[in-house]
Parts: C-alpha cells; sequence; structure tokens
C-alpha cells in the first residue's frame, strides 16, 4: 500500500519501516484487487485537538483520526466492493485513494508506555484500526465490532505487532513479503528476480531486491539489499531472512553469505521459488562454516 507521509514532527525511520509493513499487510489481508494508498499525518496532541474540534465539535486530543474516501456500503468491505474501489482512483498516483489518516505522536508515547512495548508497535496498531476504517470497517454495533477486531487482530498477529506484545512473525508472513519485494526486481540483464524479507530481532522487516547494474560489479543482491537498509535504520541482530525467485532456489551467493555473516553468523535462511510451494531452510553457519571474521585479518 502506497502512503503518503505528511510529518508535523521528526519521526523515527523504524516507526514509518513498521507502520508501512502493517500497512502492505493490511492491503494482502483485505483482498483488495487493485493498487491502494492513503495519507497519513504524523502530529502531536495539539495539532489532532483542533482537526477533532474543526471536524467532530469535540474540543479534546485523540490517539488517532479516520477520514475515508469511499462511502462503501454498509457490511461491505473493500475487498468485496472492487467497483467503488475503482472509482476512487488517482490516475496522478497511480492508486485508489482510501483516505485520511492523522496519529498523535504524543498519545502514540502515552500509549507505548502504558502497555509497556514500543512506540513503532503502538503507530503500527493504531494505523492498522484506521486502515481498517478506511476500507469499510466498523465498531458502531457489536457484530460490526467484532468483524473489525478479528481483521484487525489478523493484520497485526501477521506482521507481530499488536497492544500486548503479540505472535512473532510467521513464515508465511516472511515469504509473501520476499515475493513482494521479487515483483520490484530490476534485473535486465539476468532476468532473474529475487526478493528477501529479513527479520530483526527487534521485530522489524526489511525488503530488499535484487538491483542489477551494466556494469555487472555493481549489481547488489537482494539480501545485500535488505540488510543494508536494515542496518541503516538501526538494526544490528537478525533472526531469519526469506529469499523468493521464479523457478529455481535461490539461495544466497558467496559474498552475500559473507556479508550477512558480519551481523547474525548463525541466521536462519527460508527459500521459496515457483508457485510459492517449494519452500526450504537451513543456518546462515551450514551455508558459510569458516566465515572471514576481524579476528582473521
Amino acid at each position: 500500500m502506497k502512503l503518503e507521509w505528511i510529518l508535523k514532527r521528526p519521526v523515527d525511520p523504524g516507526l514509518l519501516s513498521l507502520m508501512q509493513i502493517a500497512a502492505d499487510q493490511a492491503a494482502r489481508a483485505e483482498g483488495l484487487a487493485l493498487p491502494c494508498g492513503a495519507a497519513v499525518t504524523l502530529c502531536g496532541d495539539p495539532e489532532i485537538r483542533e482537526m477533532n474540534a474543526q471536524f467532530r465539535d469535540m474540543d479534546r486530543a485523540t490517539d488517532v483520526l479516520s477520514f475515508p474516501a469511499v462511502s462503501w456500503r454498509k457490511g461491505i468491505t473493500a475487498g468485496r466492493d472492487t467497483d467503488r474501489l475503482r472509482r476512487s482512483f488517482d490516475p496522478e498516483e497511480g492508486v485508489c485513494f482510501l483516505g485520511d489518516v492523522v496519529i498523535s505522536l504524543d498519545h502514540v508515547k502515552a500509549q507505548a508506555l502504558e502497555f509497556g512495548h514500543s512506540q513503532a508497535r503502538e503507530a503500527a496498531y493504531l494505523l492498522v484500526h484506521s486502515l481498517c476504517h478506511l476500507m469499510g470497517y466498523d465498531h458502531m454495533e457489536e457484530e460490526e465490532k467484532r468483524a473489525m477486531r478479528e481483521k484487525e487482530e489478523e493484520i497485526l498477529s501477521a506482521v507481530g505487532v499488536n497492544r500486548e506484545g503479540g505472535a512473532a512473525v510467521s513464515d508465511e508472513v516472511l515469504l509473501s513479503l520476499a515475493r513482494d519485494a521479487m515483483t520490484r526486481s530490476y534485473s535486465p540483464y539476468s532476468h532473474y528476480p529475487v526478493g528477501a524479507a529479513l527479520l530483526a530481532s527487534d521485530g522489524r522487516i526489511f525488503q530488499g531486491c535484487n538491483i542489477e547494474n551494466a556494469s555487472f560489479g555493481a549489481t547488489i543482491c537482494a539480501e545485500r539489499t535488505a540488510m543494508v537498509k536494515a542496518v541503516s535504520e538501526g538494526a544490528r541482530q537478525f533472526d531469519t531472512i526469506a529469499i523468493a525467485t521464479g523457478d529455481t532456489p535461490g539461495w544466497p551467493c558467496g559474498i552475500c553469505r559473507q556479508f550477512m555473516s558480519e551481523f547474525a553468523p548463525d541466521l536462519r535462511v527460508i527459500v521459496t521459488w515457483g508457485d510459492g510451494k517449494h519452500v526450504e531452510e537451513g543456518r546462515l553457519s551450514e551455508l558459510l562454516p569458516h566465515q572471514f571474521e576481524l579476528k582473521d585479518e
């Protein structure tokens, strides 16, 4: 899902990363037939209080506000109403615009402390709640509330995010994210697209694809793309990497094995190929038993 960020305050990139992953999972869980997007404003209590006063006649700050752009039929959500979804298509952005979300970072901080987890988790939770509203879910009636809560739990559990700390990220989600990353591969020379999804020990997930270059030597593999993104955003410990390819299994090349061993010498490696039903796994320590280390200089 394409998110247009409107940042009224400085924001940790890790928070934005987790929110984007949660939004992508929301689109998959809803089964959206078309590419979709939303505008997400991250601000403070004063700004969201002003919006509450303007649009809801309520003079106080709340944690989140949602402004749907599509008027869905009662009980019919975005995944089951492609016609109305298509009407919201924005040709300039290339997506169906679902609406606007406003989240108070002051409330994110306070509620993260209350529930004992990171601000990134709380922000992702609030974003998923809002996106469900934009996709046609509501909680005014008990049956609607139950359906919305089930959808929220489905999305949040899949990416290891909920207010209580939640379940671990599943292999299915990592493999799905790797296949998603593969669709963005730039591989005009090898015609061999690769996607990767790297799970950091703090719960964040970083996607990467192979990006080739006419000089060949400047090409960067999907695994290194994901790890460079992760390290540049402060992650240093990693649990699992999922790698997706086309018709043949794509185990990491030698330089990727050495590169990843710098940070996670016993990293769990899962590969999938073909129709997605083929899955194998191993440990990086098995793939590279005598990796070069600092002590070897």
